[in-house]
């Protein structure tokens, strides 16, 4: 393998360390953290892109494969996926080039066997291509072309077709298909103040309007220079919306018990709020301490499990609690493959555990706010219909804080990517009224 170029020892390794598990973004720093600039910008369009266009990627080469892509080992699967990435989606990257380093890598794990193997597969791929027409129809079978040409488990797909219209999950998925966009949210500050100020030093951003505080930056827009002159947090307006929504009144202080990595508390803190934030992992935590260090804000920090609060009462509690993450797809396409049914089923029993766990300690006229990234109903409105049902001493309090157009038939905050162009994201605003 002597010929292969560094990104594509780089990218192969991350895509390979996925597979094992390893999510996608810490793969991604760890593999490709001292890497230059450009390596590293063209590092991570391949790795992102080929866990985006996976099923896409497994259909066409499946076509081209006498015994499957099953018969595969994962890491071969992974190094063609790459290449066929490459050869579709690179426009940089010249066939030739893309189908020779391939096969090197290739006969790196298989020998000459494997790279006779990848050089056909890889070869005849790229006489045919890989458009739309290769695929089953969408008019016919909306599940089978969602799930190969959208490239999603059929499992999830079929979920949200029972769900919406196929055009309506045709757009989710696309939405999910498309590099995701990046927002700046100034803490302190007025949106369109720092807007200009940006601006007259040489930033690019459009305010969000719609009443929410983030600023959209022009693409390329390096994050970590920004931060360095501007106090706020890289955060999309689904998440910032789940802090308008709460509106926690003022003076009074805020408890955020699954709070890693940390956007919602500092957005709280900059908001004027005491927030005290926890979290189950030290890691995090510290994570969450180096954002505020650089930021300011008046908030406390301490590790303790969210279904064994350390508090006896708590007026105003925020739970923002683990879930299954389906509507940040577009920032996390390697955890669409990662997620189960039986991982779902979880989620939704330790979501429940951390309600039950804090309820009691809400005194009468308390607050607790749910919130979760997710689309699943098991998550989100189920939740609320069930711990109201558990918990009558309860009822679902909304404040006006953020637009009719982000709330559901409840008052719940509800936010559907194919309908916002932002991250999903729900949430409910519980009051104790006895």
């Amino acid at each position: 393998m002597a010929s292969v170029t560094e990104g594509r020892r780089v990218a192969a390794s991350i895509l390979q360390a996925t597979s094992r598990g390893r999510r996608l973004d810490l793969a991604f720093s760890e593999a490709a953290g001292r890497l230059p600039p450009r390596d590293r910008r063209w590092v991570q369009e391949a790795a992102y892109g080929t866990l985006r266009f996976r099923g896409r990627l497994d259909h066409l080469l499946d076509l081209h494969l006498k015994k499957g892509i099953s018969s595969l080992s994962p890491p071969v699967l992974d190094l063609i996926r790459l290449g066929a990435y490459q050869l579709l989606f690179m426009d940089g990257v010249p066939s030739y080039a893309a189908i020779s380093q391939t096969v090197d890598q290739v006969k790196g794990g298989m020998g000459g066997g494997g790279g006779r193997l990848a050089n056909g597969v890889l070869r005849s791929l790229s006489r045919e291509g890989g458009e739309e027409a290769r695929f089953p129809d969408f008019l016919t079978d909306p599940l089978a072309h969602l799930s190969t040409w959208g490239s999603h488990p059929a499992w999830l797909v079929e979920r949200w077709l029972r769900r919406w219209e196929a055009e309506k999950v045709r757009a989710l998925l696309d939405w999910n298909n498309a590099p995701p966009p990046l927002y700046f949210r100034p803490l302190g500050a007025d949106t369109g103040e720092v807007a200009a100020q940006m601006e007259a030093a040489g930033w690019k951003s459009w305010p969000v309007g719609d009443g929410i505080p983030c600023l959209l930056l022009e693409g390329g827009t390096n994050p970590a220079h920004l931060l360095k002159d501007f106090s706020g947090i890289i955060q999309d307006p689904g998440a910032a919306l789940v802090t308008v929504y709460a509106a926690p009144p003022s003076g009074t202080p805020v408890v955020d018990l699954c709070a890693a990595p940390g956007g919602k508390a500092l957005a709280l803190a900059g908001d004027g709020a005491l927030v005290l934030a926890g979290d189950r992992s030290p890691s995090r935590i510290e994570k969450i301490r180096e954002n505020l260090d650089r930021v300011g804000g008046n908030v406390e920090l301490f590790v303790a499990d969210a279904r064994r609060p350390p508090l006896s009462e708590a007026p105003f509690i925020l739970l923002d609690v683990p879930c299954s993450g389906t509507g940040t797809l577009r920032r996390h396409p390697d955890a669409r493959w990662r997620l189960t049914l039986d991982m779902l089923e979880t989620l939704v029993e330790l979501q429940q555990e951390i309600l039950d766990s804090c309820r009691g300690l809400i005194p009468p006229g308390g607050h607790l706010v749910y919130s979760t990234c997710t689309l699943e109903e098991e998550e989100n409105e189920a939740q609320v219909t069930d711990f109201l049902a558990r918990n009558p001493n309860f009822r679902l309090e909304e404040t006006g804080a953020v637009s009719p157009t982000f709330l559901n038939e409840e008052g719940c905050l509800r936010v559907l990517p194919q309908d916002s162009g932002f991250d999903g994201a729900f949430s409910a605003r519980f009051v104790r009224v006895s």
